[in-house]
């Protein structure tokens, strides 16, 4: 169910109040778990009995439901405006409404968001009544002359409005992460908070959803056309649609997609959206959502008086037709240029269903990464290249699916062949009955470390919220206790129920999408966007006072324990607040010491010793509820194991004994190289990874990190011993021994000691292979073919060496120029021209000190406009615009980021040892703060200036040569079409 699934995804980090261990299975749930009634500073609430998120469920006057979780770890709210409305509730002739209408809650009210409400109001009117006869008409000819028509008025009204008002106002409070996303039953308006900020923040809110005024449409309706064409470029969307639509045949869940179809994102109507907005954005069928950083009486008044003004009235829900059981196999194809994989998916029951919360259950008997059917028989024995399974649940359904991946020489068909076998195994009770107490207790490990941090809490009582009005808050903290009681014979029943001849079958082939039709660009001049204007409104805002929020620096000496375990060095941080430890050992060395490290790293998961097979290792690391990894990266190597810390001296010597005593396997390196190669095969076949290649090749130059890699030769030649060799000496070269957990840092000294092995002296570290960073003294275009809707550019420029006094005019040049909504990037490029759904621009800032800071900007847009779009970007990186306003927004929007940051858990180590790859031994941020306040607009223009205007770039170019002219790229410097392998040195 909700709170189990969603908190599988948010885990680890931060800390507060909660349990100091694992709970145990608890005889009777329902009577640990049990709804209460109490009352405080004139409020009455419900909540739940030894609930880990001691939340407390308001309901207001007008039937506003609001969900508050306290936890004091750090100076910050995190929030959720939640509404029970989402593309199920579109109107059949409007898809892609309710996601329209969440794009249009940023653009602000008449008192926010305009100049002067009384003149730009007739000209929306005017595009209000002009976007209806447009939405009638079908003659072509006519139809460009209303939209040549909309396009004009909305120039002249967009004198009137003031772009990314809301986005300037968030800035000022200090908010990060603002955002919002639409899904099938749900629309919801995300924040992060200061909590200093809050009196600000709830008026700007109320006034938000008071009556939004939908301006600069047609803009944002050009963005919403550019994201439909980046899901047309993403088969891993089209897979979603697919299963959806064929599982649900008659329920909108596979019947609406959110963006909508094509032919009603040419035809929208602004009366409906509104018809929509009122409709459903009522306060009884919408949720406040906050958790962090307050006090409860006061807050919950606080919000009340904010959103009296809210009037209920009653909801038409969705109620759609039961599905009709599937009794045959639907199979179907996609295609698309992306690698080749399958997928099963059933139709599970409604979320709060017994059923539902055994099937979720019996996803993490399939794969829970460690121990299940997948994960042992599949995964771990490599017969597949990957599959994995999970619980997809909506409100009135779910889906079970099933995915994988083919090996190098195996079919699609012979994928699902395995997956059917086990899925057959699981039937018949084919399972270790213990697993089911393993999964319990790692589940309670991992809502442990989840509820230390605001955002899995917030998540979590969102969603709950949206599914069940958080009715069922008891049923779902206490579902993992529910599922500890269920047996095998549950399982395979509710598994013989639901998992039978009655799934979608998908295989995503390797082809061209012939269905393919793209959202065709309109003509758009650009808007006024009155970047250096502000309302009455927004000034109201910023001189509303807020209490002082001062900075908490890092002390790398106190802050941290420095000490010795035998030759290595120790660092510790001490765990005040539960029985959970985190412990590393991290090497300065990795792929550019040995490039077999990496490959002996992934090795070690399919490796046992003389006494335990690998299937058992998993088994008991998971059986204890603690996990172990090694990771190798280019410059440095981490092994890491967790979990509770009774059972630490258990999982670490099964590790030491993992890592000391494994024996080589020659049949499971065999399917590892296999599995490699045929990784890179479906690299060739990825966009992103193709875009990376370019950027390291821009960056390093022909030979460079991303195609340094072993060759095909090489990868055959590697022995079994080669691999176990280096997994053996592994820890006899220097590494720092971190400890994060409830130990005092002597008996962790002494344990340590007891169970690490520890050489006399440390062996020399492999020469570390060095790549020179490119200079570009010219204009160059590097270009990638692939088949897509879309052209992507990146610019890409190595700029001045790494310089501590540089960051904080950096920081606060990302923030000005291309680092968010209000930035300089995005408000030109998408906001005016409407030329891109996803633009930024940065100056990278080197995690090392021998490295160069960098530029690196983007833009992802249709074809047809990439000359435009480039010549766009080019413009803003040449010729700064400036504006006195938002560059207070970016300096004071960087000292709030400054004064709210915590370091919790053993954050202020690693911020150590970043810090130090850069020279340091300090916390930069305090100089950094301290020179904010003396930065003028001026320079940041001077900056521009020097670092980034009249620069040489670098353009990395990934599009289809049949929607781009080599012609246009040539205008923009020399162009080098690069082969796929000479892009990933293979």
């Amino acid at each position: 169910m909700t709170l189990t699934r969603s908190l599988f995804v948010l885990l680890l980090t931060g800390a507060l109040t909660v349990p100091t261990a694992v709970p145990a299975q608890d005889s009777n749930p329902k009577d640990k778990y049990v709804w209460k009634e109490a009352s405080s500073g004139g409020y009455t609430y419900k909540y739940v009995t030894n609930d880990p998120l001691q939340a407390r469920l308001y309901t207001l006057s007008n039937g506003l439901t609001v969900l508050l979780s306290a936890n004091h770890k750090e100076p910050r709210v995190a929030v959720r405006f939640a509404v029970r409305a989402g593309s199920n509730t579109d109107p059949r002739d409007h898809t892609g409404l309710a996601h329209y209408l969440e794009h249009l809650l940023f653009k602000g009210t008449e008192q926010f968001g305009s100049l002067d409400w009384a003149k730009e109001k007739p000209y929306l009117d005017q595009i209000d009544a002009l976007y209806e006869q447009y939405n009638s008409t079908r003659d072509s000819a006519a139809r460009r002359k209303i939209y040549h028509r909309i396009d004009s008025v909305s120039g002249i009204a967009s004198h009137y409005s003031i772009a990314n008002e809301y986005d300037k106002m968030m800035a000022d409070i200090g908010a990060q992460g603002s955002n919002a996303h639409t899904w099938v039953e749900e629309t919801v308006y995300e924040e992060d908070i200061p909590s200093n900020a809050m009196d600000k923040f709830l008026v700007v809110q109320a006034e938000r959803f008071r009556d939004p005024i939908f301006r600069l449409f047609h803009t944002e309706l050009e963005a919403v056309y550019e994201e439909k064409n980046r899901t047309l470029d993403n088969d891993g969307s089209k897979m979603l649609e697919a299963t959806q639509r064929y599982l649900f045949p008659t329920h909108n869940y596979g019947q609406q997609t959110t963006i909508g179809t094509i032919e009603h994102l040419k035809n929208p109507s602004l009366k409906a959206i509104r018809n929509y907005y009122q409709e459903y954005y009522v306060p009884n069928n919408m949720a406040v959502v906050m958790c962090g950083d307050f006090a409860f009486d006061e807050l919950i008044k606080k919000i009340d008086q904010s959103f009296a003004y809210m009037q209920s009235k009653p909801v038409q829900l969705y109620n759609p037709a039961p599905e009709r059981e599937l009794t045959a196999p639907v199979v179907k194809e996609i295609f698309g240029p992306s690698a080749e994989t399958m997928r099963i998916g059933y139709r599970t029951p409604a979320v709060d269903t017994h059923d539902a919360m055994v099937l979720d259950l019996i996803s993490s008997i399939f794969a829970n990464g460690k121990a299940g059917l997948l994960d042992l028989n599949l995964n771990k024995q490599q017969k597949v290249q990957g599959s994995n399974c999970s619980l997809q649940q909506y409100k009135d359904y779910g889906m079970l699916i099933f995915n994988g991946t083919p090996k190098q020489g195996q079919t699609l068909e012979q994928v699902k062949d395995l997956l059917m076998e086990q899925i057959g195994k699981l039937k018949k009770g084919d399972f270790d009955e213990t697993l089911i107490r393993a999964i319990v207790a790692n589940g309670k490990l991992s809502l442990l470390e989840g509820f230390q941090k605001n955002q899995a809490r917030v998540e979590a009582l969102m969603e709950s919220f949206i599914q069940t009005r958080a009715t069922k808050w008891d049923e779902e903290i206490a579902e993992l206790d529910e599922e500890g009681k269920v047996d095998k014979q549950e399982v395979v029943r509710v598994a013989n129920k639901y998992i039978g001849n009655n799934y979608v079958l998908l295989y995503k082939r390797k082809g061209e999408d012939k269905s393919i039709v793209k959202v065709d660009k309109p003509p758009i001049t650009p808007v006024e966007t009155n970047k250096d204007k502000q309302s009455a409104f927004l000034k109201k805002i910023e001189a509303m006072p807020v209490s002082t929020m001062s900075p908490q620096w890092l002390d790398f000496q106190t802050g941290i324990g420095h000490g010795k375990a035998g030759i290595a060095d120790v660092l510790y941080v001490p765990n005040k607040d539960n029985e959970l430890f985190h412990l590393y050992y991290r090497l300065e060395m990795g792929n550019f010491n040995n490039r077999l490290l990496p490959l002996a790293a992934q090795y070690l998961q399919y490796l046992g010793t003389a006494q335990h097979p690998t299937a058992e290792i998993s088994k008991a690391f998971y059986d204890i509820a603690c996990n172990f990894s090694v990771n190798a990266t280019n410059d440095v190597t981490t092994v890491s194991v967790t979990g509770l810390q009774e059972n630490f001296s258990k999982a670490v010597t099964l590790f030491e004994d993992v890592i000391h005593n494994c024996l080589p396997d020659t049949a499971a390196l065999a399917s590892l190289k296999d599995r490699l190669l045929k990784s890179r095969s479906n690299n060739k076949l990825n966009k992103n990874a193709i875009m990376q290649g370019l950027i390291n090749y821009a960056r390093y130059g022909a030979k460079n990190p991303f195609n340094t890699v072993l060759s095909v030769d090489e990868v055959a030649a590697i022995k079994a011993e080669d691999l176990t060799n280096i997994l053996h000496n592994l820890l006899n070269y220097s590494h720092t021994i971190i400890y994060y957990g409830p130990l005092a840092q002597d008996a962790f000294t002494s344990q340590i000691t007891t169970l690490h092995a520890l050489p006399a002296t440390w062996a020399p570290l492999p020469e570390k292979v060095k790549f020179p960073f490119a200079t570009q003294s010219s204009n160059q275009v590097l270009f990638a073919n692939y088949d897509m809707v879309q052209s992507e550019i990146c610019w890409i420029h190595n700029s001045a060496p790494y310089d501590v006094t540089k960051e904080p005019i950096v920081d606060v040049f990302d923030n000005y120029f291309g680092g968010g909504m209000g930035s300089v990037v995005f408000q030109t490029l998408r906001e005016s021209k409407a030329l891109a759904y996803a633009t930024f621009a940065t100056y990278g800032t080197p995690a090392k000190k021998e490295d160069p800071f960098y530029i690196l900007a983007y833009i992802g847009c249709q074809a047809d406009k990439m000359n435009e779009a480039v010549g766009g970007m080019n413009s803003l990186l040449n010729d700064l615009p400036t504006s006195e306003q938002g560059f207070e927004l970016a300096r004071t929007s960087e000292k709030k980021d400054i004064e709210t940051q915590r370091f919790t858990e053993d954050g202020i180590v690693f911020a150590y040892l970043e810090a130090k790859q850069k020279g340091l031994d300090y916390d930069q941020r305090k100089s950094e703060y301290e020179s904010l306040d003396k930065m003028t607009m001026n320079d940041v223009k001077q900056f521009h200036q020097q670092e980034v205007a009249g620069k040489a770039y670098t353009y990395c170019v990934v599009a289809s040569d049949k929607k781009i002219k080599t012609d246009d790229l040539q205008k923009v410097g020399a162009v080098k079409v690069l082969s796929l392998d000479e892009i990933f040195g293979y």
